[in-house]
């Protein structure tokens, strides 16, 4: 029988989305060179080398500092699996999509959760996890640094140092934050940490750069039980990403070349010149943005710099504008999830994304796009507002 299908033919999108983002193109290189063997000398190097970049990157002397063949969300099952056994307590804080994932996962590792809440869009500090741990008395405090489906920007140092005073261990979620703003897992103290790939790294989805410190290892390596999962058991993994190079599964190897160039690329250009990068084109944006009368659903100086979530303008068509943006410009946004569904926009100036000519391009086709729906704004006050911002940073 003879197939017929079309021929793979993806089309050019400019990814201003909640993530995957637009992919360097040096990293798209990258994934195509040649393929070797998950023990050959030459990978067992570049996975040396990729550990001391992920290490710089998070800003931490861990040993167990690694990517997990796999996605962010099993950078999170990861973690979680390997810190909890059934019936340790844990505290999640939640305040949009993935914090609650977080719940879930910890659950599904036969935790006792406590979830501390606050509105989405809102920030957590110490006064709202003091009560919560008297209480619960928690082995694990679980956090996202950077809500992907709010835009809120978590501080986590100030809660750092409450988790550890009570006696418990701080697990952060920097799946979107990694790369975009500084991640200082050892100032912090931060005792586990996960990330995505495709976020800020401008890297595909496909790997979760994950990061334990000696406090989280020793937790793991005097467990009582097996850890739930097999494939992301840490006491195995160290064994093969450490001198042993035990083997313990095939490692994705093209996906390793294109991690270790996208982490080449950000050490190129210097870790506080990439954030300061991110930031300016959010200030950018956000100036555009306020001459249309558009607002954040974030709070005011918590805001990310690599994920804008806006609200949606009363009288505006979500979902027409989404569709137009992607089909007559293509432009990819996110939008609201949950709680936020059908009244955000999640737009993502991540990593190689995240560039003037990208701010200003949404900033036009979005001016298009909402002067045909009748919406009442001064034309071009948006390209003139991002513009002045970026006059004043020359």
């Amino acid at each position: 029988m003879t197939l017929s299908t079309p021929t793979l033919n993806p089309p050019i999108r400019t990814l201003l989305g909640p993530g995957p983002s637009d992919i360097h193109p040096r990293v798209l290189q990258a994934i195509g060179k040649n393929t070797v063997g998950h023990l050959d000398p030459y990978y067992l190097q570049l996975m040396d080398n990729s550990q001391k970049m992920l290490r710089a990157l998070f800003r931490t002397e861990n040993r167990m500092t690694f990517s997990v063949s796999a996605t962010g969300s099993a950078g999170m099952e990861a973690t979680v699996v390997n810190l909890i056994e059934p019936g340790d307590s844990m505290i999640v804080c939640v305040n949009g999509v993935f914090g609650a994932r977080m719940c879930d996962v910890a659950e599904r590792a036969g935790a006792k959760v406590t979830k501390v809440e606050r509105p989405w869009g809102e920030v957590f500090t110490p006064d709202d996890l003091k009560d919560a741990l008297a209480q619960a008395k928690p082995k694990v405090v679980g956090i996202v640094m950077a809500e992907t489906s709010t835009g809120a920007w978590q501080p986590i140092e100030e809660i750092s140092q409450l988790v550890h005073d009570s006696g418990a261990m701080l697990l952060v979620d920097a799946v979107t934050a990694l790369g975009g703003v500084p991640v200082e897992v050892d100032k912090w103290g931060i005792d586990a940490i996960y990330s995505g790939t495709q976020k800020c790294l401008s890297c595909p989805p496909g790997l979760a750069p994950v990061s334990f410190n000696d406090r989280a290892m020793a937790s793991i390596l005097s467990r009582k039980t097996k850890v739930q999962s097999w494939y992301l058991d840490v006491t195995m993994l160290a064994s093969y990403w450490g001198s042993d190079r035990v083997y313990h599964h095939t490692a994705p190897i093209n996906m390793s070349y294109a991690l270790y160039e996208a982490l080449q690329v950000i050490h190129e250009e210097g870790l506080d010149r990439c954030f300061a990068r991110h930031m300016l084109n959010h200030q950018a944006l956000k100036a555009g943005l306020s001459a249309l009368g558009i607002e954040y659903a974030a709070q005011e100086g918590h805001q990310l710099p690599m994920l804008n979530a806006v609200r949606v303008p009363e009288g505006v068509d979500d979902a027409r504008v989404r569709g137009d943006l992607l089909n007559r410009f293509g432009i990819e946004i996110g939008s609201g999830l949950g709680a936020f569904k059908g009244k955000v926009w999640r737009i993502g100036l991540m990593g190689y994304g995240s560039r003037a000519a990208n701010v200003l391009l949404f900033l036009s086709a979005l001016e298009q796009l909402l002067a045909e729906q009748g919406y009442k704004f001064d034309h071009g006050a948006s390209i003139a507002a991002a513009t002045a911002r970026y006059s004043e940073s020359r």
